[in-house]
């Protein structure tokens, strides 16, 4: 099955927790705090697989997690870091940011991508020993990770794309030109996925061309096959466009390249300016009449397009028009590669306003992110480090406005994981 586009969410790990532990050692007094740090999180990595050609595995699993780091240890020991999570893709992927739409990195090359990085591990109470607090007895939390929603989307890597209605013998001349072997049949539709193949027109000289799926009149609008993967002809340098000269559907050739053409202008402004070549195919079926190809011939030439006929399915003309193509395909810029776009929005650091009190019943809770920080850092069951807590909230004015809130000595108050008795 062939899936070109998924949502998924990745989550980077969070990181390791600080230790909170003293030196140990017989005949060694007061050995004091020797608390290690926590481990870093691990990231979450993209990398190009080349083995792959479609986005099948992201159909089924949606969500993926890096290792978390381990806490620190004893002895200064400095807790492992998560292992990364690697996720392969094939390559021409582009990594966009759901919430906006915008390009994080298009994987056409072959370096690894860091889209989430994995969270930094807490420090172990060694790093709080002062000369008037030599037995500190907390440590801090390790940092969560990053967690973002991205969108992945498979634009294939051609430098030719064959484009036209069903059945006009784009996967013919594919067949005849590389080793790709499509479904060739009679009837429309025949080719339901893009197929990739390598034309080679001397030594060292190649190039990649892509059959896209037959495109129909609304296909920009979400008709047919073609519109779920005009995406793959973005990156093309250089279109053929394939009509069937003889009309053997009934269809005139010049209305063909017209809707086309049409086609691809509804779906990008770009696409539509891409050079192209106007083949009329099937010329084996029109005899000595030629109308029909000099018709053809004249509308290219008006429009500013290449011209070239060939007959696919007896290989006239076939070596000449590869050769065409070869020869404008030189003087073309290189395979597009999407910049990224994405900026990630560092988020503020929390302030001592960053807080609210809302009344639950009889207790009082206090929230936000400057009082969750504080209070990741806290062992509640440690003298000094509650009066730290202490500190910090009243400097805050937490407390003078929970006693404006008319707070009772011994109302439960709730701050963060923790619930303990108001006191005056």
């Amino acid at each position: 099955m062939f899936i070109d586009i998924a949502k998924i969410k990745i989550v980077s790990g969070k990181g390791g927790d600080g230790k909170v532990g003293f030196h140990r050692e017989k005949y060694v007094a007061a050995g004091g705090p020797d608390g290690g740090d926590g481990g870093r999180g691990g990231s979450v990595i993209f990398k190009v697989d080349d083995n792959l050609s479609t986005l099948l595995d992201f159909r089924y699993k949606k969500k993926y997690v890096a290792a978390p780091g381990e806490p620190g240890g004893g002895k200064r020991c400095k807790g492992k870091d998560g292992a990364d999570l690697i996720i392969r893709v094939p390559r021409g992927t582009i990594i966009r940011d759901q919430k906006t739409g915008q390009v994080m990195k298009d994987m056409s090359d072959s370096e690894p991508f860091v889209a989430a990085k994995g969270g930094n591990g807490g420090w172990g109470n060694t790093h709080f020993a002062t000369p008037t607090r030599q037995a500190p007895r907390f440590a801090k939390p390790g940092l969560p990770g990053v967690e973002r929603d991205i969108i992945l989307e498979l634009k294939l890597l051609a430098d030719v794309g064959l484009v036209g209605f069903p059945n006009v013998g784009k996967s013919t001349l594919l067949s005849m030109v590389s080793a790709a072997r499509p479904k060739i049949a009679n009837y429309h539709f025949t080719t339901l996925v893009p197929n990739l193949g390598v034309v080679s027109v001397g030594e060292e000289q190649n190039f990649v061309m892509a059959d896209i799926p037959g495109i129909i009149e609304g296909a920009s609008e979400g008709a047919g096959l073609g519109h779920d993967f005009l995406r793959h002809i973005d990156r093309c340098r250089l279109l053929l466009h394939l009509v069937d000269a003889a009309g053997s559907e009934g269809r005139d050739p010049i209305d063909d390249i017209e809707k086309i053409n049409a086609e691809l202008a509804g779906y990008s402004e770009f696409l539509a300016a891409r050079p192209q070549i106007i083949v009329a195919n099937k010329t084996d079926l029109l005899g000595d009449d030629r109308e029909s190809v000099e018709k053809i011939r004249k509308y290219a030439e008006e429009h500013g397009f290449l011209f070239a006929e060939l007959s696919a399915a007896t290989n006239q003309g076939v070596k000449e028009l590869m050769n065409l193509t070869w020869h404008e395909l030189q003087q073309l810029p290189p395979v597009f590669i999407y910049e990224p776009e994405f900026v990630e929005v560092e988020e503020k650091a929390a302030t001592e306003n960053d807080w609210t009190i809302e009344r639950d019943g009889d207790a009082y809770v206090v929230t936000g992110a400057w009082v969750d920080k504080i209070m990741g850092s806290v062992n509640i069951d440690d003298y000094e480090s509650r009066q730290y807590m202490d500190r910090m909230l009243q400097s805050a004015g937490i407390y003078a406005k929970l006693e404006e809130m008319g707070i009772e000595e011994g109302a439960p108050v709730v701050i963060g994981e923790f619930e303990f008795e108001y006191v005056y």
